[in-house]
């Protein structure tokens, strides 16, 4: 039987398309994930290490998820997020008050005594990002936002009062957080939290706002020997974080492989990093329990003196997001609704 050139033509495109098919769907996508601590910290060791392996494991190793720890791909703490903007890198974690005032609505969350648990606060932030402040991570592929657990001060000596905190050199690690301890009498100094130990054992600050959780990684215990914490489930102050992704990173990824990253974003994620940072917390507190350090909880009538204090910065953060035109005081309540009940789901 004889065959003509236009059949026999159509016949090796045919066959030439369906010997792609198993190579299209058979798409390995690399991403480097960038971020600022070490590897045995909580997060990249209890969060971005096990999200990694999730979505390696359900793309069937099509995906792979390289770890880049210690800014070892360059760059400074406040630049990752830039960085997933722009490309450099296809992932980041990164702390959102690194960059002051680029996260205005997010700021909500920062207000002092609004967290305690990291899991359901981490739940209400997502959920708050998703409603109102999407705006602010438009230039991203946002996988998900997260908060620590509840603030404390770690310091040199003991801060067992109020007044205490006068004059004190302590670490901040935003914007909202250093106008706090403005209000709490202290002298509030600016650093990255990989500066946290370091700036400790030179004197450089007496104090630090950082929760349990990252204490080990920077063997905190070992300097600052004195923990002071509030009565209540609530904490001075919390960080809010968030997982960005390249959107060219992203759109490129073959429709099946962006399915796993998209379930293994928003509620997934916030969930993850949250419930990470709520089992570090423990672990950093039995580490400095161990060491024999200072652990002070202030009673209740003396939470009440620094929720006073410090009450005076959401006045002031609902004037400056105003002139922004954002009512923060309609935030600060929508994010209050959404704190309230998932804690009441926890």
């Amino acid at each position: 039987m004889s065959i003509n050139r236009k059949q026999f033509l159509g016949a090796m495109a045919g066959a030439a398309s369906m010997a792609a098919l198993p190579r299209a769907m058979a798409q390995t996508s690399t991403l480097r994930f960038h971020q600022m601590l070490p590897p045995q910290a909580t997060i990249p060791a209890k969060a971005i290490k096990p999200w990694a392996e999730k979505v390696e494991k359900e793309s069937g190793g099509r995906l792979k998820v390289q770890l880049f720890p210690n800014m070892q791909l360059g760059g400074r703490p406040p630049e990752l997020f830039d960085q997933a903007k722009d490309g450099v890198v296809d992932l980041v974690w990164t702390v959102l008050g690194y960059t002051p005032g680029r996260f205005p609505k997010s700021e909500v969350f920062e207000l002092p005594f609004s967290c305690g648990l990291a899991e359901p606060a981490s739940r209400a932030f997502q959920q708050y990002v998703q409603q109102y402040a999407m705006d602010e991570f438009k230039d991203v592929q946002l996988i998900g936002v997260h908060v620590h657990g509840p603030g404390l001060i770690h310091s040199l000596q003991p801060v067992t009062k109020l007044e205490d905190m006068k004059g004190l050199k302590v670490r901040g690690g935003s914007r909202i957080i250093n106008i706090m301890l403005e209000q709490l009498g202290a002298t509030p100094v600016g650093m990255p939290v990989p500066q946290v130990g370091e700036a400790l054992s030179k004197g450089v600050i007496s104090a630090t706002t950082i929760p349990w959780e990252v204490v080990p990684a920077l063997k905190v215990e070992q300097i600052a020997k004195n923990t002071t914490g509030f009565t209540g489930d609530k904490g001075l102050y919390t960080q809010t974080f968030a997982v960005a992704m390249n959107k060219a990173s992203y759109d490129k990824l073959a429709p099946d492989l962006k399915k796993i990253i998209d379930a293994n974003s928003g509620m997934v994620a916030a969930s993850m990093f949250g419930a990470a940072m709520d089992m570090g917390d423990k672990e950093g507190l039995a580490i400095a329990q161990k060491a024999g350090n200072k652990i002070i909880t202030l009673d209740a009538a003396e939470t009440q003196r620094w929720q006073r204090a410090a009450n005076g910065v959401r006045a002031v953060w609902f004037k400056e997001v105003s002139g922004k035109g954002i009512d923060g005081q309609k935030l600060a309540a929508a994010a209050e609704d959404l704190l309230a009940k998932a804690y009441a789901k926890k």
